[in-house]
């Protein structure tokens, strides 16, 4: 695949998992896919297992895309993911191999209030 390609099965992967569809969402993935979650210690093995993993997940989600970069067998997307309301900035680091993802690496960060120790060089971000 090119980036171009890869480009689009980003982005239909990404409208999937907003939408809860688990069958186009994890088509992205190869068999042997490995899933690591570095914040909470947690590794998943096989395309299937992860769709199960997050099939099971009981909030409501959803996915806001704030960026897409990358090239070759290496891209990240940056988003928004709400679970219930509440936010969650992530991080995805996808490996691809052959076309498919053959790992993915997902951090995790809630919001915070912004330092007053800065806020003469800075501004506020929507």
């Amino acid at each position: 695949m090119d980036d171009c390609e890869i480009r689009e099965a980003l982005d239909r992967h990404w409208v999937a998992s907003d939408a809860d569809d688990f069958e186009a969402e994890h088509a992205i993935y190869r068999e042997d896919a490995v899933l690591d979650y570095p914040q909470s210690g947690e590794r998943i093995r096989g395309r299937h297992r992860i769709q199960s993993s997050r099939a099971a997940q009981p909030n409501r989600k959803r996915f806001e895309i704030r960026r897409i970069s990358g090239g070759g067998d290496l891209w990240v997307t940056e988003y928004v993911l709400t679970y219930d309301g509440r936010p969650s900035y992530t991080v995805s680091i996808m490996e691809f191999r052959d076309g498919q993802v053959a790992r993915e690496t997902q951090y995790f960060c809630d919001a915070f209030e912004p330092g007053p120790s800065r806020a003469q060089w800075v501004e506020r971000m929507t």
